[in-house]
């Protein structure tokens, strides 16, 4: 390429980064194009590209060399507004519904009363992994408050996980294919994100930008990478397996002919059938029937109840039209095969892994199980499907049945957020009339189909009372810990879980105590009543009318 040949930024494809990484299907050097490219490019155009990676690139010259800078700000407005569009549901609402996020927001706040020493009884243990979320919330919570720092965090921790699984798909695709976005803005709301599962949501986000940046950089480029190593393990464990399993595949796929790598997908699925086996004969798991067809990455989208079924098949049906109407035009169908075949195989690895995986295991360090394990892989199965649509020619349908496929998830999700956050008002206006500093239980039964169960006792209670089954500190897995006898939160997670299925026997000691439950078949009219010692705290509600 010589000087007169460098694209410009008006070029379809000024935007590019060579790597010296070898990537099977990809060609012998890995040419990634991350400009914008026309709806409709016509099927030569990709030939030509194509033939080019197959030359070793030159020397970069210094116009391609701050073609990255160059394309954000050729771009800025466009990925500010897209930003902007993407955090809109952290706001829409006065507080943000996801599952485990209330409390990892009042856990927060029990974090200031212990380093006040206004918390007898807790403390904080040190660990370096599954804090990094907690950290940043604690940190922005003493500067802002909980309440505005939770809003900040969490939409923070949106565009990491957004823009960090585009990068992926960029890298993949080795363009940027806009027309995805919809889809990566339904996945980034999805199971994961809904259940609250803050800390392992930012590893995967940063654990998608440590690849995309393996993938696409170069020297001390992909030291960033590396770099990024340390930050994804403060968030969660599963993001360095991720980056680790990942990369080790593509280093051995790139040493295979194209021929061979069905073996090296054969060999990985061998793997993960003898750990099954490993996990099985050494710890103690539990296991819930599901169809085989279940986790596809497309589960990220079945949330509060059976109507997400609707946006999850409508998607689906979208998936295949792409794919298929790519695949049937014979030069277009190879060229799919072959630009897809890396994000392919990782994607049927991560399904066949999602199989392997029971759905918790129990581990000595813990009191409970790390649980919804096969849900949480499929935010990763998710990505790589999106993946692969990345390298189809988008058509303008591909992109509005995706837009219209997104507007009746977030349509769903706004409106059932929005039952939440009435709850989640009657439960601090019943809080805010008891005296400072009493103990609060609840028994709130999630919706019928519903996966996310919310803890919407936890938020409310934030400066005013104690949500005395709060999980976390009796779980060993977060920061937060109690000595049992304590008054503000239960040291044991079977008495945790007995109030929350409404089977906990009331002590003496428990005194006073109140109860947050559904009181009508609607489950959505909560009622507050004091506890007597000795009653079952189920014995009235919901609980009581259904049993």
């Amino acid at each position: 390429m010589t000087p007169s040949e460098i694209p410009t930024p008006n070029d379809g494809c000024y935007f590019r980064c060579f790597s010296p990484l070898r990537l099977p299907g990809f060609g012998a050097r890995l040419l990634i194009s991350l400009g914008e490219e026309p709806m409709g490019m016509a099927i030569d155009q990709q030939s030509t590209i194509a033939a080019d990676r197959e030359q070793d690139p030159p020397e970069l010259h210094p116009v391609i060399r701050t073609s990255a800078a160059r394309f954000l700000l050729e771009h800025w407005l466009r990925l500010l507004g897209i930003s902007a569009c993407v955090v809109v549901p952290c706001f829409w609402h006065r507080n943000i519904e996801a599952g485990d996020l209330s409390s990892h927001t009042y856990n927060a706040w029990l974090v200031q009363l212990i380093q006040h020493g206004h918390a007898p009884g807790l403390w904080l243990a040190w660990q370096s992994t599954n804090i990094l979320f907690d950290l940043v919330l604690s940190q922005m919570g003493n500067l802002l408050g909980l309440r505005t720092a939770e809003k900040i965090v969490v939409a923070v921790a949106i565009l990491v996980f957004y823009w960090g699984a585009f990068a992926l798909v960029c890298a993949s695709a080795q363009r940027v294919p806009w027309f995805v976005l919809p889809c990566l803005a339904m996945f980034a709301y999805g199971f994961t994100f809904e259940l609250g599962l803050m800390n392992y949501y930012v590893s995967l986000g940063l654990s998608f930008w440590a690849l995309a940046i393996a993938l696409c950089g170069r020297g001390w480029e992909r030291a960033l990478a590396v770099a990024l190593l340390p930050l994804i393990w403060m968030a969660h464990p599963s993001g360095v397996v991720l980056v680790i399993a990942a990369g080790a595949y593509i280093a051995v796929a790139e040493m295979l002919p194209s021929s061979h790598q069905l073996l090296l997908v054969a060999i990985s699925g061998l793997v993960l059938f003898f750990g099954r086996f490993y996990l099985i004969g050494h710890y103690r798991i539990f296991e819930q029937e599901r169809p085989f067809y279940f986790y596809n990455g497309l589960d990220q989208l079945l949330l509060y109840g059976p109507h997400y079924r609707l946006p999850a098949i409508l998607l689906l049906v979208v998936i295949v039209g792409c794919l298929a109407s790519h695949a049937i035009r014979p030069p277009a169908g190879v060229e799919l095969l072959a630009a897809s075949r890396l994000p392919l195989q990782l994607y049927v690895i991560t399904i066949v892994a999602a199989q392997m995986l029971p759905d918790g295991i129990y581990l000595p360090q813990y009191t409970v199980a790390l649980s919804v394990l096969p849900g949480r892989l499929t935010t990763i199965s998710a990505v790589l499907i999106s993946c692969v649509l990345g390298v189809t020619n988008s058509r303008k349908w591909v992109l509005v049945s995706f837009a219209t496929v997104a507007a009746i998830f977030f349509f769903f999700l706004f409106r059932d957020t929005g039952t939440l956050n009435r709850m989640e008002n009657q439960v601090e206006r019943y809080e805010n009339v008891l005296p400072p500093g009493q103990r609060v239980i609840a028994t709130i039964w999630p919706f019928p189909g519903a996966r996310i169960q919310n803890h919407i006792v936890d938020r409310p209670c934030i400066g005013h009372c104690f949500s005395y089954g709060n999980y976390e500190p009796a779980t060993r897995q977060f920061r937060v810990r109690a000595l049992p006898g304590n008054p503000i939160v239960t040291a044991d997670s079977n008495t945790s879980a007995a109030m929350w299925f409404g089977e906990y026997v009331v002590q003496p000691q428990d005194l006073p105590m109140f109860q947050i439950y559904q009181c009508k078949l609607d489950m959505i009219e909560l009622c507050m009543r004091e506890l007597a010692s000795g009653e079952t705290n189920g014995k009235y509600g919901l609980f009581h009318l259904v049993h």
